[in-house]
């Protein structure tokens, strides 16, 4: 198969899996139908699996020795790197909404870092610390932890 209609046979689907993704969207974050619709596109995305990050760059509106490099700092998924590089076409879909949302806030250069300030973001958030804190201050108790040693005795 060539480049370019490998290209457009990912092209195809991707807009196929977006089409879908704005119906359950469209759904309360509650709903059994938005999960439904959501775990079809995931599935989809994973009997894919793959994509070149020739592909993956036009996708993404970036150059390819971006992609790659954005590949071995580890914000996008490397699926497979012999006997060719090709990245998980999940991440790659998940990078192209992230993508997206910058450039509608108007941000086009840096995109890296702000991207890394999102991942960690969430991985904060979805820490079992942050959560336990979290489900704290919803229940409405006061946690206070003594200052260290060296803090406590400087005042």
């Amino acid at each position: 198969m060539t480049l370019a209609v490998e290209e457009q046979r990912i092209r195809s689907l991707l807009e196929r899996v977006e089409e879908v993704e704005d119906v359950a969207n469209s759904l309360p974050k509650g709903d059994e139908r938005r999960t439904r619709l959501l775990n079809v596109t995931n599935a989809t995305l994973a009997e894919e699996a793959t994509i070149r990050p020739t592909i993956a760059a036009k996708l993404l509106g970036l150059d390819e020795k971006t992609v790659r490099a954005w590949a071995e700092q580890g914000v996008l998924t490397i699926a497979q790197r012999r006997p060719r590089l090709l990245l998980d076409l999940m991440s790659v879909h998940d990078m192209s909404h992230r993508i997206q949302q910058l450039r509608e806030a108007g941000k086009h250069q840096g995109l890296l870092d702000e991207i890394w300030r999102q991942l960690n973001d969430q991985a904060l958030v979805e820490s079992d610390d942050f959560q336990e804190s979290l489900a704290q201050v919803q229940r409405g108790e006061v946690v206070l932890r003594p200052l260290p040693r060296s803090k406590a005795v400087d005042r």
